[in-house]
């Protein structure tokens, strides 16, 4: 490598984007996540049923509503944090994620009616609050993944380093 390569290097921003995925707050997200869908599945198919078997006609809609909301937001949970372990594992490109997460959708996902998620176990509501936690730390490292490179030069008054300061930040946020 020439001098005026390794100039033009050390002059570009560091990308952080292409870098989080291999970050030890993924792989600690990545493992909470998986974790998280292993114990919702065994509430729901476990106790979770036997709690729903209990409960009156109207609490027993919302836990099957509730229930479903949080099953859906797992799954497309589980498939953001899998396709991201394949870029970390070199399976596939950033590039070819990005085309492939068009696919999950990382909705905010709308609470329940507070008088209705009230009626349901406290476990499943422990449940969905950490989905929802979760939903949220993997919507923030999404966008800063994807986050489009601007050069300083191209928005005025913009500090390169806030943009890189906000990247580390989401990296290591939990």
């Amino acid at each position: 490598m020439n001098e005026s390569t390794a100039d033009q290097r050390a002059a570009e921003p560091v990308s952080f984007g292409e870098k989080l995925a291999g970050s030890a707050a993924f792989a600690n997200l990545f493992r909470d996540g998986m974790a998280l869908v292993e114990e919702t599945a065994a509430y729901l198919d476990g106790p979770g049923r036997q709690e729903s078997k209990k409960l009156e006609r109207g609490a027993a809609l919302a836990y099957a509503t509730e229930s479903m909301r949080l099953t859906t937001r797992l799954m497309q949970l589980a498939s953001w944090l899998l396709l991201h372990r394949a870029v970390k594992e070199g399976e596939m490109t950033l590039s070819q994620a990005n085309k492939e997460k068009s696919k999950v959708k990382l909705s905010v996902g709308e609470p329940g009616d507070a008088s209705t998620v009230k009626l349901l176990p406290e476990r499943l509501r422990d449940l969905i609050d950490r989905s929802r936690k979760l939903n949220d730390q993997v919507r923030r490292l999404d966008a800063n993944i994807y986050a489009p490179s601007i050069a300083p030069d191209q928005t005025p008054g913009a500090n390169p380093v806030e943009r890189q300061l906000g990247l580390l930040k989401a990296a290591f946020e939990r």
